[in-house]
């Protein structure tokens, strides 16, 4: 198991990055805790999604530990008008082996660390309400309860409430 105390890099995801991306977001879908996708996703249906990531607007960074993708973080576009181009959407996965060791808090922090250069002032995150994990994480890093959306998932047959948490981000 990884030792939260390792070295590791944060850097933007290359090409070749997206088959351990696509494999860190399907292991996640059986828990249905951090995606309402139900079935997994192949790397060609994610192609598209991994190109509209621009590093100098909407970057994906990947965290990259003892020789492997422990985990990673994106930045999207939150409704696409222009009004909301400082406000984008916070998604962060973790690889199984290496949740509970830090790896999401690395990545929240940097993505907090590096949105005031990309011009980025508002994170959002959307989060399954019975995330339990994932809520705490981003209320560490000061995120707040700005929205409830009421069982507008349905996974297994049980109704989901989704929660949207944000953080205003201050310019240096």
């Amino acid at each position: 198991m990884s030792d939260p105390h390792l070295p590791y890099t944060i850097e933007i995801a290359r090409q070749e990055d997206l088959p351990a991306i696509v494999d860190i977001y399907n292991a996640s879908i059986p828990a249905r805790l951090a995606t309402a996708d139900t079935e997994p996703v192949t790397v060609e249906s994610r192609q598209a999604w991994f190109d509209e990531h621009v590093p100098d607007r909407r970057p994906l960074w990947v965290l990259w530990q003892e020789g492997q993708i422990a985990g990673w973080a994106s930045l999207q576009t939150f409704y696409g008008r222009p009004a909301y181009n400082g406000t984008v959407e916070l998604s962060v996965y973790v690889h199984n082996d290496y949740q509970g060791k830090g790896i999401g808090s690395k990545l929240v922090s940097y993505a907090i660390e590096q949105a005031p250069s990309l011009h980025i002032h508002t994170l959002l995150g959307f989060v399954f309400a019975h995330n339990d994990p994932s809520l705490k994480l981003l209320r560490k890093f000061g995120f707040e309860d700005w929205g409830h959306l009421p069982r507008v998932a349905i996974l297994d047959d049980v109704e989901r409430h989704l929660a949207i948490v944000g953080k205003r981000i201050e310019s240096k």
